[in-house]
Parts: structure tokens; C-alpha cells; sequence
């Protein structure tokens, strides 16, 4: 058996400051390892006992970074160990290989958007016109692929992601709130497929894999066995299915958890 690990990248491995969810006296806390810097400042951050086995890992099995990030925004992330032979970014849309784009992958994904969901340009608009500039912070496109807003969290009317998402789901596209950003990201487009690739040309025979949100959950269910930390979108809903382990643990202790499963389940 021929294993391939497949994992999301923020709030599953790697951690803002915001969501360490350190628990305890703050001299009993983990050791932190700095793997990301925005703007000339720290950003994301494994435990150091996580990035250990995270190096280990990546030494004995293919390890795919999964992520909903843009290219750009992957590229700011150094992970420990060896450089991965294949990455996915922007939700599947980009696939990686030897840290360069795969032409021949990106144009098959516009082919399978274009062939069955409502333009970017028309949910773009949509998003922004929806949206109360009393908190929204931003919005974005990204990879030209799919569109997401910042927002503040807490001011989001009740019922009005529910409802953007089901105006987007008549026009083929699905919302996920994660943190501050809401995503509108084309069905076609998942994070399962383009593992699918992976596998195949690795020769993987079975996928381990873990995520923390919705955009997360096609990952999970097309795996042999997936872990999902105990926050993020998927435990709110109360998701699960049963080749996924359900985790308690929150924050940045539950990547140390993850990455302890992957560990044992590749030994």
C-alpha cells in the first residue's frame, strides 16, 4: 500500500496567532515555529513539536499541501522538511508541481466551471452588492478562479450567508464562512478532484487527509481515512462521516494531533 498524505494548511496545520487557542498557565505554553511572514511580520505558526513530525512525515511519505491560498499567498508558507514534489492551491484549481503551475490541470478546471456554473464576474458583483459596507473590509478575487469577501464576523446579519448561499447554489457555486473571509467558490472546483490527480500519478493507493472547513469536506469523504480538528466550520455543523476522526482538541494542539495520526497511520 502505497500512501499519500493530503492536508488543509490553515487553521488544520498551521495557526494565526488568533487561533492558537492556547489553553494553560502562559509558561507551560508550546514552543512556536514561525512558517509564515506577511508584510515583514510573523504570521502562521506550527508548535515545534508539530513541525518535528511534520518533517519526519514528509521524509517518509508524500505530503500534498491542500489549500484554499493563491498561489502568492502559498508561497509565503515554509514549511519544515523537504520541499513537496506536488501542492494544490486555490481549491483545486492550481496544482503544483515542483513548485510550478500545471498548464494542462488549470485548463481543464476553467473548462469544468465554464461548463456548469454562473460567471465569476456576475457572483463577484452579486457578493459586493449583497454586502453592507458596515462590515464588510474587503472583497477579492482570486486565481480568477473564485471570489471571497473580509468581513467582521460578528456584524454579519443572521441568515444572510444561508441566503447568499442559496442564491449561489442555483448558479452552480457554493459559500463557506471560514474565520473573517467568505468564500463563493465554483462546485466544479474542490480540493478532491485535484488530489485525485495527485494520486494518480504518484501511484498513491489510498489518501489520508484532513480539513476543518465545508470547502474541506469533499477532501475528506473521497479519502481512505481523514482527521478534523475540533473548530473550524465542519465542527460546528456537527459534520461527520465515518472514516473521519472527529478530534476535541482546538487550535494549534489539534495540528500536533493531526499530524500524530498521520505519523502512526504511515508507520
Amino acid at each position: 500500500m502505497t500512501l499519500l498524505v493530503a492536508s488543509d494548511l490553515d487553521r488544520t496545520l498551521i495557526y494565526s496567532s488568533a487561533a492558537l487557542a492556547l489553553a494553560g498557565p502562559d509558561a507551560q505554553a508550546p514552543r512556536l515555529l514561525c512558517v509564515e511572514v506577511y508584510d515583514r511580520k510573523p504570521l502562521s505558526y506550527m508548535t515545534e513539536t508539530a513541525a518535528a513530525t511534520y518533517a519526519g512525515l514528509a521524509a517518509a511519505v508524500p505530503v500534498v499541501p491542500t489549500t484554499t491560498r493563491t498561489r502568492e499567498q502559498y508561497g509565503r508558507i515554509r514549511l519544515p522538511g523537504p520541499p513537496p514534489a506536488y501542492a494544490i492551491c486555490a481549491n483545486g484549481g492550481e496544482l503544483l508541481v515542483g513548485g510550478e503551475s500545471d498548464r494542462s490541470w488549470r485548463a481543464g478546471v476553467e473548462r469544468r466551471i465554464a461548463a456548469g456554473c454562473a460567471p465569476l464576474a456576475e457572483v463577484r458583483e452579486h457578493l459586493v452588492r449583497a454586502a453592507d459596507p458596515e462590515w464588510l473590509l474587503k472583497e477579492r478575487t482570486a486565481e480568477d478562479l473564485f471570489a471571497y469577501l473580509v468581513v467582521e464576523r460578528a456584524k454579519l446579519p443572521d441568515g444572510w450567508v444561508a441566503e447568499l448561499a442559496e442564491w449561489a447554489g442555483a448558479r452552480g457555486w457554493s459559500v463557506s464562512l471560514q474565520g473573517r473571509k467568505l468564500y463563493a467558490v465554483p462546485r466544479p472546483l474542490t480540493k478532491s478532484a485535484a488530489v485525485a490527480e495527485v494520486a494518480r500519478r504518484a501511484g498513491a493507493s489510498e489518501v489520508l487527509a484532513a480539513g476543518d472547513s465545508l470547502l474541506d469536506a469533499d477532501l475528506l469523504l473521497a479519502a481512505g481515512r481523514g482527521w478534523r480538528p475540533g473548530h473550524g466550520e465542519l465542527a460546528d455543523t456537527g459534520w461527520t462521516a465515518a472514516h473521519v476522526t472527529a478530534l476535541e482538541t482546538r487550535g494549534v494542539a489539534a495540528g500536533e494531533e493531526i499530524l500524530r495520526a498521520f505519523a502512526d497511520a504511515a508507520a
